[in-house]
């Protein structure tokens, strides 16, 4: 098989379950379904991103892929290997190639510790060099984010947020993963500083050749960064296309809303018509089986309450999970 064309991840139907607890004697009494049942194939080198609203399910699904959560149901295949039926023993191992970049980097270092350890523990803890050896990488990787190597001895309150950001890069990048889960790792950064970071996480995947799913709800920078995209709602995909398709043709009624409410510096009787999306998002708690859009969609009718529409390809490449595609 050509390296370029591999398939490095495949997702089949992947559940996330978070029971609720209650009464005298703490039983289930129902479940959260953080993400129920998402599927797609990722290829080597290319770029998932995900986006939705806050609550939807997005960044539940990058850390249960990396089995940081336990998976309630479903496949994660990772290199012909389903890390659902691996040990902790064994996923501890796998980790070396799987690395997540956090979303906030005021709160993912350790305060206590140097850039330089935070950085290299990885590669003492697993035991993979000495300690010589481990600060040569550290360096080297250092360097590589844009890091200047005197900064090795310094602690984290010492940086700004992107230079924090860029330090949780480097430990990502430390143990040569192929796959990484950038879960919002610009969102709390300035505008100016999320350019340089988008930009070094793309110069890294070109020199590197990284896997990325890049988790966040900003869709100017998903359009930038992402060769597909997953629309996610109420912890499903309601749409997954290459990201030109989705912004030049959005099929799903919550697609074109979030598209409507990207800012254009467009005004006067040009600009575009905003779609809102009213009403309040639908408890993810015991969902009733039906369309989970359809109490805040413009387009619901009476043939969308007939079971919950699961993603089905429209064109090549094109996904979506609508029962009136094509009705509007």
């Amino acid at each position: 098989m050509n390296r370029e064309n591999e398939i490095i991840l495949d997702v089949q139907n992947l559940k996330k379950y978070f029971p609720i607890r209650g009464g005298l004697i703490t039983r289930t009494v129902g479940h959260v379904k953080a993400v129920d049942g998402i599927s797609f194939k990722l290829r080597r080198g290319e770029t998932l991103g995900i986006v939705g609203e806050s609550g939807c399910g997005k960044s539940t699904a990058g850390r249960t892929i990396l089995r940081l959560h336990d998976i309630t149901d479903g496949k994660v295949i990772f290199k012909g290997e389903d890390l659902a039926k691996c040990s902790k023993k064994e996923m501890r191992a796998k980790r070396l190639q799987m690395q997540m970049v956090f979303q906030d980097p005021y709160a993912s270092l350790n305060p206590r510790m140097t850039v330089g350890n935070i950085i290299g523990e990885a590669l003492l803890d697993h035991k993979l060099m000495s300690k010589a050896e481990a600060r040569e990488k550290v360096l080297e990787t250092m360097e590589i984010c844009g890091l200047p190597t005197y900064y090795i001895n310094r602690y984290p309150h010492e940086f700004s947020g992107g230079q924090r950001q860029r330090i949780g890069i480097a430990r990502s990048l430390i143990l040569n993963p192929e796959l990484i889960v950038c879960d919002e790792p610009v969102s709390a950064l300035d505008v100016s500083i999320q350019a340089q970071i988008l930009n070094l996480l793309k110069k890294l995947q070109a020199d590197l050749g990284l896997t990325y799913i890049f988790i966040t709800h900003d869709l100017s920078v998903v359009k930038y960064f992402s060769d597909d995209i997953a629309v996610m709602y109420l912890g499903q995909m309601v749409e997954k296309a290459p990201a030109d398709v989705l912004f030049q043709n959005p099929v799903h009624p919550y697609t074109r809303a979030l598209l409507s409410a990207i800012p254009l510096p467009i005004v006067g009787k040009e600009k575009p018509v905003r779609q809102l999306i009213r009403g309040e998002i639908t408890s993810p708690v015991n969902l009733p089986d039906e369309c989970r859009f359809m109490k805040r969609c413009d387009c619901a009718a009476e043939c969308c309450k007939n079971g919950n529409p699961q993603l089905r390809e429209i064109e090549p490449g094109h996904f979506v999970a609508c029962t009136r595609v094509g009705e509007f």
